[in-house]
């Protein structure tokens, strides 16, 4: 797998940041099932897949949303390799019970099928999605998401800048409001950076440190190319 903070990098274009590592990731794939469940902005399924698809074209892989399928568990089931992109997280994880393919998608993840996530389609592959930084514009039927990995994604995150006059919570507040109620670690995943998976080895990848949260511990800050362990 490879869990992605964000698509689009400041200043770059959609997944432009990431091509080079995508082109290893998925050699000899020619067809990517794309999961468009979290509709950023609230874009339609089809304007979605539209945007995945050109970006794919780049490097001679051919999209189909799952949207497209009757059957989107066989479209799960029969995929080469599937993309889960951002947008909400709780859209997203309500539509996959809604379609009832969680299960499956853990399922074909671990048998091996090529998996790649950008923001929400990353906070996924948590224990589950209490997380994330969306609003909930939707009540999902669980929290509970695919356990890929042994901790929670917190994308997108940003430092608290001491000298902004914002009053709300930083990031690091809510993850510790988190840790009152919640012992599942929390790696704090920055614009950037991303987490590459092959069975139980998890690495951090990309320019950027990330910041490892763990209930009642002070937080560890990792270097890009370390192994993360929990």
């Amino acid at each position: 797998m490879i869990l992605a903070s964000t698509s689009t990098i400041y200043g770059g274009t959609y997944l432009s940041y990431l091509l080079p590592r995508l082109k290893v990731h998925f050699k000899g794939v020619k067809q990517l099932l794309f999961i468009p469940y979290a509709r950023p902005s609230g874009i339609s399924y089809e304007a979605y897949s539209s945007i995945v698809k050109t970006t794919f074209s780049t490097i001679n892989i051919d999209v189909k949303g799952i949207h497209e399928f009757e059957n989107p568990k066989k479209a799960i089931e029969n995929a080469e390799a599937i993309f889960t992109g951002g947008g909400n997280t709780f859209e997203l994880v309500n539509q996959l019970y809604k379609n009832d393919v969680l299960s499956t998608l853990k399922e074909v993840i671990e048998a091996g099928t090529p998996y790649l996530g950008t923001s929400a389609g990353s906070n996924i592959c948590g224990v589950n999605m209490m997380n994330t930084n969306d609003m909930p514009i939707v009540y999902p039927p669980s929290f509970t998401t695919l356990g890929c990995i042994p901790f929670n994604i917190n994308a997108h995150y940003i430092d608290s800048v001491k000298s902004s006059k914002h009053m709300g919570e930083t990031r690091e507040t809510r993850i510790k409001e988190f840790h009152v109620f919640n012992n599942i670690p929390v790696l704090g995943l920055r614009e950037g950076s991303w987490l590459s998976v092959n069975a139980d080895k998890i690495i951090l990848e990309g320019q950027y440190t990330a910041t490892l949260f763990q209930q009642n511990k002070e937080a560890i800050e990792l270097e890009s190319g370390v192994v993360v362990v929990v």
